[in-house]
């Protein structure tokens, strides 16, 4: 079977850091005015009154201590309590593109390889700007690669679907060499209005240069020797934001049309699909648990993750073997386990194995494995 593997990763980060003091402090401020506004409807117990946030409860619910945001002020501002990131004219590369190309310059240079040489493009992420034309499409214009390019949303697990469907177009003789980016806005698409989420998101953009063994160019490259894939259907992560809501005058602003979700439900239902995929893939595959050098896991919730690595090691994993990047980055979607990647691989040897993992709505699961040649 042929050898495919991931050959070269980049990442751009936003230029703009947000904490969680900062974030507290613009959604207090908020539900200060909220409250003054709606003090005669609150004391007649019509509606409640809105609650405090704070970077203690931030903290202890998600491990998250601050965010990197494309755009930063209106999301401050208590007046706007959102990303203000003006539309462009269709002769100006996009703001999700203009990501991309950044990330995928880096994946490229690591992997020694030019743009022309790159005939397949996945641009895979939770949100696009548009239908079409694709986003994939535009960046392999504006990079000058080649072959075919399409987009993918699996929400959270883009990334490793994405990967998973390159993987299978290059074993299969379609493609040479793939570009797989996953550039996400996801502040968005958060209600910067909502005290239990507020918090959650920040903005990245990853790459990763997949090829067969047998041409690359990268003497140490990660050999993906397992990809597994699930779904099941949920309503407890959603985003009904679509074409279609214009079609609905009395609901189109309603608070669904932007990240909602029943957390609880989330942990208790997620948790074991990841789980049970994962320890089920590494015993088919003959892997022992005690032999994975590190886990790359989805970044959405410290507790989730804490979780996942305990019942795939079997003891409380240290941050070497599952490191943590979303205490700085936040919730990335797609772009989380690519960046817990992308930062914690290059100090593993020859022969190191590790489980790359993402999962989210859907709901979805995509897990690699994957070993350093």
């Amino acid at each position: 079977m042929t050898s495919i593997v991931i050959s070269g990763s980049g990442l751009y980060t936003p230029p703009h850091a947000v904490s969680n003091d900062e974030l507290v402090k613009a959604f207090n401020r908020w539900v200060d005015l909220y409250n003054e506004e709606n003090a005669s409807a609150i004391d007649a117990g019509q509606i409640p009154a809105k609650q405090y946030s704070s970077c203690e409860f931030i903290e202890k619910a998600s491990g998250i201590k601050s965010r990197y945001l494309v755009s930063r002020e209106g999301v401050l501002d208590p007046e706007v309590m959102q990303p203000l990131i003006p539309e462009r004219g269709d002769e100006k590369p996009s703001v999700m593109v203009e990501m991309a190309v950044a990330a995928a310059e880096q994946a490229l240079l690591a992997a020694g390889r030019e743009p022309g040489e790159i005939d397949l493009i996945i641009v895979a992420a939770s949100n696009m700007p548009r239908p079409y034309p694709a986003l994939a499409i535009e960046l392999q214009h504006y990079l000058g690669a080649g072959g075919a390019a399409f987009d993918m949303n699996v929400a959270c697990s883009s990334a490793t679907f994405a990967i998973k469907t390159a993987a299978d177009m290059l074993a299969a003789g379609t493609a040479r060499a793939a570009l797989v980016v996953n550039p996400e806005i996801c502040s968005g698409h958060l209600n910067f209005r909502d005290r239990d989420s507020h918090f959650i998101f920040g903005d990245a953009c990853t790459a990763l240069v997949l090829e067969r063994e047998a041409t690359s160019r990268q003497p140490h490259p990660w050999a993906l020797v397992d990809a597994r894939l699930v779904t099941q259907y949920s309503n407890n992560i959603r985003n009904n934001f679509g074409f279609l809501n214009r079609c609905s005058p009395d609901t189109r602003y309603s608070h669904d049309k932007l990240f909602v979700q029943q957390g609880r439900k989330v942990f208790k239902e997620v948790l074991p699909m990841v789980s049970e995929l994962v320890t089920t893939q590494l015993a088919e595959a003959g892997w022992q648990s005690q032999a994975l050098a590190r886990l790359w896991l989805h970044q959405a919730n410290l507790t989730m993750n804490q979780f996942i690595a305990r019942k795939i090691l079997g003891h409380d994993a240290s941050t070497d073997e599952a490191p943590v990047i979303l205490d700085r980055y936040a919730n990335t979607s797609s772009a989380g386990s690519i960046i817990a990647f992308h930062l914690h691989n290059q100090d593993l040897p020859a022969g190191a194995r590790g489980v790359l993992c993402s999962f989210g709505a859907g709901y979805s699961v995509g897990s690699l494995l994957l070993e350093r040649r």
